[in-house]
């Protein structure tokens, strides 16, 4: 019998054909890469994964596998991102056909090669981001034979999170950039043994908003990951505001929409956007945006009923997610500046009149359902006393919680009540700051350009989160064993990262107090 995995080997071949070069022949084109013999990384930039989402496709799934022949195609730089939001035009190097893939294998690998595979979602809430991290360093720090590197882009903002009965109506497909991302990985058991990569040894991997949707892909289809990747990562996973696709929130930000794309009065609102071209719809998103005063990211993922029909605390809780090995964790100061970057005053604490009423306004701008008496509830467990009386840091301590530290607790700790390996991280580095997103230096940017502790801190993370990709289990030479979770309520112990201290470390009954305080109101916040 022929297996599935031979099946999809016949639909493509890697072949190097002339020094410095080497070529991929998919079934729908034959894609020219480059080897870098510095590096030992040859790279294939710009691969089309799915059909362009656009015209009659835009809001729809993505066509998978692409039906166009597209002959050789030059793959040495990177294809367009998809349009973010705020963007008010389409600028050069955006577009709404950028539904593109990124591939990195190790020098010399070849159809035989089956490597572990790190599948990358960018963050940026959904709303912006690309697929463009450099993976080089990842790459060199992994355990040998090596690993392959794949990042995707998937739709953003309006293209990719509209929403609201009369989007449903017309069969818009909800949450459609969480599709283009399923999509990906459906490309990657189609294509990937071709690259040297094997498509059993699938590991997905994001940050922020890209850790939130690998944190949708372990719910998605009621935890069933249909083969698509076996161990599952998330740095800093978002758990934002999750309202249903007909609810009367997401409702008013079609209507804002569709008035500011002067599709309001048309007899087919649906068909007026449809038609409208790129600009249009660019700019009546960023309208949104700037019309949302309180709200960071007005474009995210809904419940659409199928894909993803439950939200994720409630998910988590009764066991109903994919049965993978888990590696998660956050930053010390996930919740800094945030409620600083609002152009409301009335939700922005860092303002000089700022009062408890303001610290409220900025997270009901992230959770419109965030009741006053559950805010009242939390502020016993956020004394002021114990932010030196600074409502902006209460109110970074809650936000950084209640969205990223405690997403990364929760989904540890129910793995290990399943019974899965599962790893917890805290990142803590004052040398080069723990804000959200900091982490992202220490895996993304090479170690020699740093000295000390930090390098050596680099080093291992590195080597941490490739070492997990290759076996799901996280090790590094010359440092502390990480080991697994063992405490199935508050996700402990976890490593701390920190330079020149890496050590196991419990989490405190303080915060795993004030965890499962935001997780009991879960469907009040609709998360």
């Amino acid at each position: 019998m022929l297996t599935l995995k031979a099946f999809f080997a016949l639909c493509s071949v890697y072949t190097s054909i002339v020094a410095g070069q080497a070529t991929v022949e998919l079934d729908y084109g034959t894609f020219t890469g480059v080897e870098d013999s510095t590096t030992g990384v040859t790279s294939f930039k710009g691969v089309r994964f799915a059909e362009p989402p656009t015209g009659n496709q835009r809001w729809k799934a993505p066509v998978f596998p692409p039906t166009t022949q597209l002959g050789t195609v030059n793959a040495t730089s990177f294809g367009n991102a998809c349009i973010p939001v705020p963007q008010s035009t389409v600028v050069s190097g955006t577009s709404e056909d950028c539904l593109f893939t990124n591939v990195y294998v190790p020098l010399g690998a070849t159809s035989d090669s089956n490597l572990p595979v790190m599948v990358w979602f960018h963050g940026g809430g959904f709303q912006t981001g690309n697929s463009r991290a450099n993976a080089i360093p990842l790459m060199q720090s992994a355990p040998e034979p090596g690993i392959v590197f794949v990042s995707f882009e998937y739709r953003l903002g309006q293209f990719g999170f509209l929403a609201g009965s009369t989007f449903a109506a017309a069969n818009g497909s909800l949450n459609a950039g969480m599709l283009d991302q399923r999509t990906g990985l459906q490309w990657v058991q189609r294509y990937i043994s071709s690259f040297g990569g094997d498509p059993t040894k699938v590991t997905i991997w994001g940050e922020s908003a890209g850790a939130g949707a690998t944190m949708f892909h372990l719910i998605a289809n009621g935890g069933d990951q249909e083969g698509l990747f076996r161990a599952s990562m998330g740095d800093s996973s978002s758990l934002s505001f999750m309202p249903d696709s007909d609810s009367d929130y997401l409702n008013g930000v079609f209507d804002l929409f569709a008035g500011f794309a002067d599709c309001s009065s048309s007899s087919d609102v649906m068909a007026c956007l449809t038609a409208a071209d790129a600009n249009t719809i660019a700019s009546a998103g960023t309208q949104v945006l700037q019309n949302r005063t309180s709200t960071l990211f007005v474009f995210a993922p809904c419940i659409d009923g199928t894909f993803l029909a439950t939200r994720p605390v409630e998910a988590f809780a009764s066991g109903e997610f994919a049965q993978v090995p888990v590696l998660f964790g956050s930053n010390t100061d996930e919740g800094a500046n945030w409620s600083a970057e609002l152009p409301n005053p009335a939700a922005n604490t860092s303002e000089p009149d700022a009062t408890e009423t303001t610290v409220y306004n900025f997270l009901a701008g992230q959770w419109p359902t965030l009741s006053n008496t559950s805010f009242t509830a939390a502020l016993e467990l956020y004394p002021l006393s114990d932010y030196n009386n600074s409502l902006s840091l209460q109110g970074q301590q809650m936000y950084g919680e209640a969205r990223y530290i405690c997403t990364g607790l929760m989904i540890a700790a129910a793995a290990t009540r399943q019974g899965f390996n599962s790893f917890q991280y805290h990142y803590d580095n004052p040398d080069q700051g723990s804000d959200h997103g900091a982490d992202l230096t220490a895996l993304f940017d090479s170690a020699s350009g740093f000295t000390g502790n930090d390098a050596a801190l680099f080093v291992a993370m590195q080597q941490f989160w490739t070492s997990f990709v290759a076996a799901q289990d996280p090790n590094a030479t010359d440092t502390t064993t990480w080991t697994a979770v063992t405490n199935s309520t508050s996700g402990s112990p976890r490593i701390l990262l920190h330079p020149g201290a890496i050590a196991m470390e419990d989490v405190t009954d303080a915060q795993a107090a004030r965890c499962a305080f935001w997780h009991s109101i879960s469907a009040e916040m609709s998360t």
